[in-house]
Formats: C-alpha cells, sequence, structure tokens
C-alpha cells in the first residue's frame, strides 16, 4: 500500500495545482485534509523538485507577509498531460480493481 500511496502523491498533487498554484506547506496542508494522503514536507519538498527537474511544475519566489519569501510551484502544460494521462488510467484501473473486490 505504500508503494501504491508513493506512486499516486506526486498525481495528487498536481492536480491541486491545476486548481491554481501553491506555496509547499500549502501543499502539505491540502493533502492531509483527505484521509490517506497525510504527508510530511520531507516527503513533499523533493518530490516537488523532482517534478519541477521534469518539467511538470515550474516556481517562482513571492515575498511572504508573515516571514521569509515562499517558493510557488503552479502546474505546466506538460504537467497537465500529464495528470490527465493518469486520470484516465486511474479510472480504468479502479474500475477493474472495483470489479475483483466486488466477486
Amino acid at each position: 500500500m505504500t508503494q501504491l500511496r508513493r506512486g499516486m502523491l506526486p498525481y495528487c498533487v498536481l492536480a491541486l495545482l491545476r486548481d491554481g498554484e501553491r506555496y509547499g506547506v500549502e501543499i502539505v496542508r491540502s493533502l492531509g485534509t483527505v484521509e490517506g494522503m497525510v504527508t510530511s514536507e520531507g516527503t513533499v519538498y523533493p518530490m516537488l523538485g523532482r517534478l519541477r527537474r521534469q518539467g511538470l511544475v515550474e516556481t517562482y519566489w513571492q515575498e511572504s507577509p508573515s516571514g521569509p519569501p515562499r517558493r510557488y510551484y503552479r502546474i505546466t502544460a506538460d504537467g497537465r498531460r500529464a495528470v490527465d494521462t493518469f486520470a484516465a488510467e486511474w479510472r480504468r484501473v479502479a474500475g477493474a480493481v472495483e470489479h475483483f473486490l466486488s466477486l
């Protein structure tokens, strides 16, 4: 189950970013509102770095009204395509798994 969650997490982050740009802690908090997706900054920040290197997200710095500047993340066109492809495949696989679980 850990491997399954680890594989889905980047796509969940990309899906969050489809709704608008966010900074790291905001992403962690948003994931934490859904049972089973609670994760730490130590997991999310390295993943965001990988997504950036893969060209799926881009970043920029913005001054914060309370503290140091924040790095904001936004999804790229390649990131949108990746999450759309994942979503279609997820629906197909989830339907197949549901079929066998309901036997």
